[in-house]
Formats: structure tokens, C-alpha cells, sequence
């Protein structure tokens, strides 16, 4: 049998107001770090394999102007 018990640091204000939630919110941000901002690099064709489209998928896409024509 698991131990379920939790403990919270603060009650749960489920009727709080945007003043409260902006509390709490502000109290969490030191927890959370933003992950280093990576740059996309285009992937080469060489590594893109083992796809395949549907004839229907393609069929769907190829007749909307802003994909097919």
C-alpha cells in the first residue's frame, strides 16, 4: 500500500482572487528556472527517413493553396 499522504506549505485558496493567484505565482517563480534558449537548426535530408504520407493526407494537402499549389 502506497503512503499517500502530502504536505503543502501554504492552505489551497480555491476562492482566491487575481491578487492572491499573482501571490502565488510569485512565491513558485524561484522554484522554476527557463531552460537555456536553444537555436533550431535545420535537420539534413540525409537523416530524415521512414516516412510516409497517406495518399489521402497528401491528397487533403495538396488541395489547400497555401500547401499544394
Amino acid at each position: 500500500m502506497a503512503n499517500l499522504k502530502f504536505h503543502t506549505s501554504a492552505p489551497a485558496d480555491l476562492e482566491g482572487d487575481l491578487a492572491s493567484l499573482r501571490g502565488d505565482c510569485a512565491r513558485m517563480a524561484p522554484h522554476w528556472t527557463a531552460p537555456q534558449k536553444s537555436v533550431a537548426r535545420p535537420v539534413p535530408l540525409s537523416l530524415i527517413h521512414g516516412v510516409t504520407v497517406p495518399a489521402a493526407s497528401a491528397r487533403l494537402l495538396e488541395a489547400m493553396p497555401e500547401y499544394g499549389n
